[in-house]
């Protein structure tokens, strides 16, 4: 066998109109953006290729004009099935517009729907999605109005309920690699995670389609086979990225630091976080962390307890993973999240999901825009906004403990914080406590099922999970009850014995923790 080297617009020709193309890639790790970017220019110039299906998992996306974003014409895309939609604006305005028929499944579910159509298998059996949007007796994920076909079925196997989302061909794989060697086998020795690139390209192999590939370069050596993450059999096409479309992570050109391949006991420096309302909810998160084996930090405000970590000197105690597939490691933000700095293992994210759907995270820290009496979280709608859901379903749904991490109040919020406690200054113009959330992403009454332990935190009080409600355990000092917790909430907890939070995560500069 020999490579099969093109250039990205005879590549972009290999896509033909009407058919369904799965796109690999965390945010911009190992997104093909050549490959991406030359389907774009032979569309607008040619209106080809034409009425596609996009599949993605993670959100692959800048948030403006990178990723997916590049396939977000009229008439280009007649329907997308994604899981996370935050970094595609362009995409999720056509899905609200009613323009393209949308789908947002768990991340999770689409990477390990990818191996089961590379299988042969009629679809993804799981539990994951149950009671949340994703369950049929909901929306079935369908987003907008025209979205009509149902791809989830609700089944019952041995007296349990499961979900069943029905497998479909996969005509066109896009996926990245680093190298090429002379047969065409891919390395991704440079590549920021390994992700669902072999998941990708088993099924449209398997399904008769053809796999593209860029590369950051081609090598005139033969590759070990412990190199190769993606065997040449399995591509069709490799296209030579130009540097400008191949950056590690859409942060970030290159960092070694992230490729995995340097020493795992390196470090990475985070600075401390200033005294805020973030800190005061990361430390008070990370109070219970602290004690937990394998955990999972939710992008935004969760990160913090990684910074809290740190200061404090013991993030040695605990492992952090990363859907993407990262072990260990200090991990990433922003337009680098996906990433890990140093991590200690790298996986794909299939076996990660693995992990996680089985019940393998010991906690979890994520964050909550709305919550309601019944402990159900929504972060995945709101109105005219589409964040989409990502791996939030089967990180919160199968984590043992899972600590949903926000401010009480939000749009405006001014807070003193001072050694004795804190003092609103202005609250919040927008509630996040209400009657009922616009969507379940996090299922409170599936979470009593499952005897799951889950706590709300915020920076003036804390609540948990029970079977008659969200009780109030603990409030901060100087907060009053009646003007500052209860007026703010659409529903009422339960109050009877809460106590105050501790007064160590107000002060400035270190806690000067212990480890018990």
């Amino acid at each position: 066998m020999r490579r099969n080297v093109v250039s990205v617009q005879t590549a972009a020709e290999l896509v033909e109109s009407g058919q369904t193309v799965v796109t690999a890639g965390f945010v911009g790790i190992a997104f093909p953006e050549a490959l991406a970017l030359g389907l774009e220019e032979r569309f607008l110039q040619s209106g080809e290729p034409h009425d596609l299906t996009i599949l993605y998992g993670a959100g692959q996306g800048d948030g403006a004009t990178r990723g997916i974003n590049h396939f977000a014409h009229a008439g280009m895309v007649k329907r997308v099935i994604g899981g996370h939609w935050g970094l595609v604006p362009g995409m999720g305005k056509m899905a609200l517009a009613n323009k393209i028929e949308a789908y947002n499944f768990p991340q999770g579910v689409i990477i390990h729907l990818l191996r089961d159509i590379a299988a042969g298998k009629p679809g993804t059996i799981t539990h994951v999605g149950l009671e949340t949007f994703v369950d049929p007796d909901q929306t079935g994920g369908r987003l907008n109005e025209i979205t009509t076909e149902p791809l989830v079925e609700k089944l019952q196997l041995s007296g349990r309920d499961w979900l069943f989302y029905k497998a479909f061909p996969i005509d066109v794989a896009l996926i990245r690699g680093t190298t090429a060697d002379p047969l065409g086998n891919i390395t991704m020795e440079r590549e920021a995670m390994i992700g669902e690139v072999l998941a990708a390209a088993h099924a449209a192999r398997n399904s008769g389609g053809k796999v593209l590939c860029q590369v950051e370069r081609l090598s005139e050596e033969r590759a070990t086979a412990r190199e190769v993450n993606i065997p040449c059999h399995l591509i069709d096409a490799i296209v030579v990225a130009p540097p400008e479309h191949h950056h590690q992570t859409f942060a970030s050109q290159f960092n070694a630091a992230f490729s995995g391949t340097t020493h795992a006991d390196e470090k990475h420096h985070l600075e401390p976080l200033p005294l805020c309302p973030r800190k005061i909810i990361a430390r008070r998160a990370f109070l219970e962390v602290r004690q937990e084996k394998v955990i999972n930090l939710g992008i935004g405000l969760p990160e913090g307890v990684a910074r809290v970590a740190q200061e404090e000197g013991l993030e040695d105690h605990f492992l952090q993973t990363i859907e993407s597939g990262l072990i260990g490691g200090t991990p990433a933000g922003g337009l680098d999240f996906g990433a890990s700095y140093f991590p200690l293992a790298m996986i794909d994210s299939a076996s990660q999901f693995d992990f996680y759907d089985g019940g393998g995270l010991d906690a979890t820290c994520l964050g909550a825009a709305e919550i309601d009496a019944q402990g159900n979280v929504n972060v995945s709608r709101f109105g005219n906004r589409l964040p989409g859901i990502g791996g939030f379903v089967n990180i919160s749904q199968n984590a043992r403990k899972v600590f949903f991490c926000g401010t009480f109040t939000t749009g405006g919020l001014e807070i003193s914080i001072q050694d004795d406690g804190l003092q609103i200054l202005k609250e919040g113009a927008t509630r996040k406590f209400l009657h009922a959330v616009q969507q379940i992403s996090f299922s409170g009454n599936y979470a009593l099922h499952r005897n799951q332990q889950v706590w709300y935190l915020t920076e003036r009080a804390v609540f948990e999970l029970t079977a008659e409600g969200l009780r109030l355990v603990e409030l901060a000092p100087g907060i009053d009850l009646e003007r500052d917790i209860l007026a703010q909430m659409e529903f009422e907890p339960i109050i009877d014995n809460y106590q105050p939070m501790p007064r160590e995560i107000f002060v400035a500069g270190k806690m000067d923790l212990k480890m018990e």
